[in-house]
């Protein structure tokens, strides 16, 4: 399942994403232990520990490891945090995510790759909470979040996420209307919002599902 040649990569991998300016050792530690190569879709799979996003399922994608790396970063993840992920995908991000010691909770629009990744992250030993369900609302049950991350790009930051983000909190998310968003950092503190600017990403565009089915 994970062999030593591909152990190897991924420590390859991650000593790729030091030099590209990585630096949080417990996310460096977490890339080094999820083994990317089983959530990638087979025909994919030698290109795992490539610095690329690669296609999955449903149009969407397993993004580049250093997206990750640097959104994980960024979120500042300490072990205990109630973490809210906006986009199972693969489910590689929510593996990462628990690797850090968060209780991570995370929704995903389609149904094939909410059902896959559940499926992927139990065989793995990870127990998160997934939900099939519309991201843009967050969820509201288990709110509010210590941590929030978007892992789509949106044209605003969805105002039910900002709602559930703990008071102290912290939200990464991609934000932007053309094919590169700008990712943000947005920090709470009582109503008000701090907003920092982190750089141009590409991400898919986080839906709706009326925009899915239009589709």
């Amino acid at each position: 399942m994970d062999s030593p040649r591909q152990q190897g990569l991924r420590r390859k991998l991650v000593q790729q994403l030091e030099r590209k300016g990585i630096k949080d050792p417990a996310v460096l530690a977490a890339l080094r232990r999820v083994p990317r190569h089983l959530f990638v879709e087979p025909t994919f799979i030698e290109l795992a520990y490539e610095d690329r996003a690669l296609p999955i399922a449903c149009g969407q994608t397993i993004s580049q490891p250093y997206t990750v790396a640097y959104q994980t970063e960024l979120l500042q993840v300490c072990p205990g945090h109630k973490v809210l992920e906006i986009g199972t995908g693969s489910g590689y991000q929510c593996a990462i995510l628990c690797e850090l010691g968060a209780e991570v909770y995370s929704v995903e629009l389609e149904r094939i790759l909410y059902e896959r990744a559940r499926e992927r992250l139990t065989r793995l030993g990870y127990r998160p909470f997934l939900r099939w369900g519309d991201g843009r609302l967050g969820w509201p049950t288990y709110a509010p979040f210590d941590r929030i991350l978007v892992t789509a790009g949106a044209p605003e930051i969805p105002p039910a996420l900002l709602d559930q983000l703990a008071e102290g909190g912290r939200l990464v998310a991609p934000v932007g209307t053309g094919s590169d968003q700008t990712m943000l950092v947005i920090t709470r503190e009582g109503n008000q919002f701090k907003q920092e600017e982190k750089g141009l990403f590409r991400f898919v565009p986080l839906r709706s599902p009326d925009q899915r089915e239009a589709e």
